[in-house]
């Protein structure tokens, strides 16, 4: 993509071992940097999500306005912008890529911001999905960096179920003949289709369907939307999707030598101004996750969303009200202009 910088870092050790010898960290900036270059508002990206997609986010005369933020928009490692399985040479290629983590992720994250740009703080990280999950782990792992988080329709930690309903999209992609273990040579068509079948029924609520709501997005019935899925998944490269799906699974913001597990004790160190926002009919991130964690983040805040669209309410275009609400709490943890 011509749009995007890349930030390369030779060497890196990796969380769960090995070392990647060459990281490339793809990002976008918007606004420019004040004189105390700490008007930073950090935009990582969701599962299927780019920088182009985190567009929707942000704009003028909105919460996070480039007249006054400067904003990064940095691609998570896995999503074939940043280093990934598709795009890494021999001997880490294709089903070689080594395991990412989240830890692995904002520590790439950090070192692009402060080492490389030259920020000196951060007002900012905010993001939906695995972007929230970001916004906990920077909160946890850089706790004097941050001055706000804002996660949406995210977690801190992944929840049991939520890496069961995971598992389920996964089996269905390798249950392709074609995917012979992530060493295709042309993509598992089948095994994408079914992946992005099975999700779209996680994606949105029992009551998104029920209601028909489909229709808002120009589908005529489920099965429009479900092969406009297929479609969608057809043009993602199939260890891309299972890179960044583990990733997500291993998400969990005490798995590291700071916290050694005790996820309440992580969920203490954020000393960011925190707001969380979860949607009631979200089926991956529950609100009930959200409200064991928020009780452990001192001064935290947990707003519940009502919205049959589930986890796709904050996906930018779908729900106005949404991105009025999202608007208003920005705002809130930002502070006056």
């Amino acid at each position: 993509m011509s749009d995007v910088l890349f930030y390369v870092m030779k060497d890196f050790p990796l969380q769960r071992g090995g070392v990647l010898p060459r990281l490339r960290l793809a990002y976008r900036t918007y606004g420019e940097l004040n004189a105390a270059r700490d008007n930073v508002v950090v935009l990582p990206t969701f599962y299927t999500g780019t920088h182009l997609r985190n567009e929707g986010f942000f704009g003028a005369g909105r919460a996070i306005d480039p007249a006054r933020y400067f904003i990064v928009s940095i691609n998570l490692v896995g999503n074939g912008i940043s280093s990934s399985p598709s795009n890494t040479p021999a001997p880490h290629d294709g089903p070689r890529f080594p395991t990412f983590t989240l830890y692995d992720n904002v520590r790439a994250q950090h070192a692009l911001l402060f080492d490389e740009i030259g920020i000196s703080g951060i007002a900012l990280v905010s993001g939906w999905s695995m972007a929230g999950c970001q916004s906990f782990q920077w909160g946890a792992q850089y706790p004097q960096c941050v001055r706000a988080i804002l996660p949406f329709c995210g977690s801190a930690r992944t929840s049991i179920h939520n890496h069961v309903f995971l598992e389920g999209v996964k089996a269905a992609l390798m249950a392709d003949g074609k995917f012979d273990a992530g060493n295709y040579t042309r993509p598992p068509a089948s095994g994408l289709k079914a992946f992005a079948r099975v999700y779209a029924g996680w994606a949105y609520s029992q009551t998104f369907y029920r209601e028909g709501l489909y229709r808002k997005l120009g589908f005529s019935s489920a099965e429009e939307l479900l092969c406009d899925w297929e479609h969608d998944h057809l043009n993602w490269d199939a260890n891309d999707l299972l890179c960044k799906l583990e990733t997500w699974q291993l998400c969990d913001i005490s798995d590291n030598d700071l916290y050694r597990g005790d996820l309440p004790r992580a969920l203490a160190s954020i000393r960011a101004r925190t707001v969380v926002i979860s949607c009631d009919n979200d089926l991956y991130f529950q609100s009930a996750d959200n409200d064991l964690e928020i009780r452990h983040i001192p001064g935290g805040i947990h707003h519940v969303y009502r919205s049959a669209w589930g986890h796709c309410v904050a996906s930018p275009g779908n729900d106005p009200e949404f991105a009025d609400y999202l608007d208003r709490c920005l705002r809130e943890i930002l502070g006056p202009e």
